[in-house]
């Protein structure tokens, strides 16, 4: 890939949206820690190099640094908020702690329109987002100030000979919207991208580098029916056609009429050998009186190797598993050694035995979810299953917090086909992200006739969201939100309170465990 963009992470929350925006602008980018060698940035070849924000000064005896070569390579760099103070401080410039903080809106004053501010006006003014204690007070020799607000004079910096830009916001975030623009002016205007990253050059690159790994192999895939495992599964049968077999293990932890409805849709649209395995009592009798999330994750993700692994078997032998693995997945499950911190082991990445007999194939690993749904579109994909809403690996075990049990599934299983019914009645479906109940392990008081109750509580997620990195919570309809609560106490047993969550990511994440 000739075109491509380096973001160095130094821990900053909206690393991922740097990534996603580069991605928008039809620029491949990959993030990797910090501290990533000289030697390996040489050999990546990258197009430019951004520099992410973080939670670390300069002047702190433990800073997360950089190797002052990286400005020499002769490749640009743009450096965001702790990336900014970072390039200042390796260059001879000084950092120090501002007579005031400045967090949240700021006015930005363009000076020069130039580097990442190229097609904005000089002169003129954006809103951007700040987040910061310190602030540049010397330049770098060579530096000029391209930028400046109220709280940061030098807010924005550059050297022109050398391709070197600092800006002290952050232009990745919503709040900055003028930010997209600026990085596009980057990644294009300064590194000479072209923007050839499309999903149609992805496909047919992926599917390329299917068939270099699988040879003549035996695969099978993990189809659960949702988009990615979809999109996975018809990209490799494309590569390889008939050494794929799909196998889809009905866990007991699925929605309302799951099995059903993927064993009739897949072999209806794709003619794709479809093998339906019933382990319900396996996979319930193995978290059987579990109740923290990690270890549910971590036994969800090994039986469904062992699963897989013994069906590779039954069919005469497989050599490589196709699994729906994603960008985020492997960001949130990957700990950068410094300031990033592990949010949760997913299914994917984080659950598989040491010891694994089969080889992962992960045709998806460098996407983000709309560039899925946009892949399975060129691919051909109904839109009933492009436009599914994001089902999680670990399925309700993840939404029936403290014990998973077949009765406490069945309660959830029953609120959440009710739930659904109601988004897609309202019209909501497609303008939120993710809608579902979580049944919660807190019992209250209740009424209902003449008699007192004592049952659990149910409670309502919905989140709109691009990318599933960030999300606020939705702001549905008071009247929609009445009619799901009505329902599901009216016609769920075992439920006599319903709760909505309005809290967004971050700082919670968008499921409950």
């Amino acid at each position: 890939m000739s075109e491509r963009i380096l973001i160095l992470d130094f821990g900053s929350q909206f690393t991922q949206l740097i990534a996603r925006r580069i991605r928008e602008a039809q620029v491949y980018c990959e993030i990797h820690p910090y501290n990533l060698s000289l030697a390996a940035i040489r050999a990546w070849q990258p197009s430019g190099i951004v520099l992410s924000g973080g939670p670390s000064s300069v002047a702190d005896a433990d800073a997360p640094l950089v190797d002052a070569e990286l400005f020499a390579l002769g490749v640009p760099v743009l450096g965001i908020c702790y990336g900014l103070q970072l390039m200042t401080h390796l260059l001879g410039g000084r950092v120090a702690k501002s007579d005031h903080r400045e967090y949240g809106r700021a006015r930005l004053e363009i000076l020069e329109a130039e580097g990442p501010f190229q097609s904005l006006v000089a002169g003129g003014t954006e809103e951007v987002w700040m987040s910061h204690g310190d602030r540049i007070e010397t330049l770098p020799e060579g530096f000029v100030a391209i930028g400046r607000s109220p709280g940061s004079p030098l807010a924005a910096i550059a050297h022109r000979q050398r391709r070197l830009f600092g800006v002290q916001f952050h232009l990745e975030v919503a709040h900055t919207p003028a930010g997209a623009q600026m990085l596009t002016d980057f990644v294009r205007g300064v590194c000479g991208c072209n923007g050839q990253w499309t999903m149609h050059s992805y496909s047919e690159s992926a599917i390329a580098a299917v068939r270099a790994q699988v040879g003549q192999g035996r695969v099978i895939s993990a189809l659960s029916g949702g988009v990615d495992s979809a999109v996975a599964s018809i990209l490799v049968h494309r590569a390889v056609g008939e050494q794929l077999h799909c196998i889809f293990v009905d866990n007991g932890l699925l929605r309302f009429g799951e099995v059903e409805q993927v064993s009739q849709v897949f072999r209806q649209y794709f003619h794709i050998p479809l093998h339906v395995v019933d382990a319900r009592a396996r996979f319930l009798d193995a978290l059987a009186g579990v109740t923290d999330p990690e270890r549910k994750r971590k036994i969800i993700g090994n039986l469904f190797i062992e699963v897989f692994d013994e069906e590779a078997k039954a069919l005469g032998g497989a050599d490589f598993l196709v699994q729906g693995t994603l960008y985020p997945d492997v960001i949130e499950s990957v700990s950068f050694k410094g300031p990033s911190a592990t949010i949760k082991s997913h299914h994917n990445v984080g659950g598989l035995p040491e010891r694994m007999r089969l080889q992962l194939v992960e045709p998806l690993r460098e996407l983000f979810k709309d560039e899925v749904r946009e892949l399975g579109r060129e691919l051909g994909m109904p839109e009933e299953i492009v436009r599914r809403q994001p089902f999680p690996g670990p399925g309700l075990a993840i939404r029936c917090l403290g014990e998973v049990t077949g009765p406490r599934l069945d309660v959830l299983r029953r609120a959440d086909r009710i739930v659904q019914e109601e988004i897609r009645e309202a019209g909501y479906y497609d303008r939120v992200w993710q809608a579902f109940a979580v049944l919660l392990p807190v019992r209250s008081v209740g009424v209902m006739g003449d008699g007192r109750t004592y049952e659990e509580t149910l409670a309502i997620r919905a989140v709109e969201s691009s990318d599933g990195m960030t999300a606020d919570w939705a702001h549905l309809p008071h009247e929609l939100l009445a009619r799901m609560s009505t329902r599901i106490i009216n016609e769920v047993a075992g439920v006599n309170r319903v709760v909505y969550d309005i809290s967004s990511k971050p700082p919670a994440t968008i499921e409950w465990e």
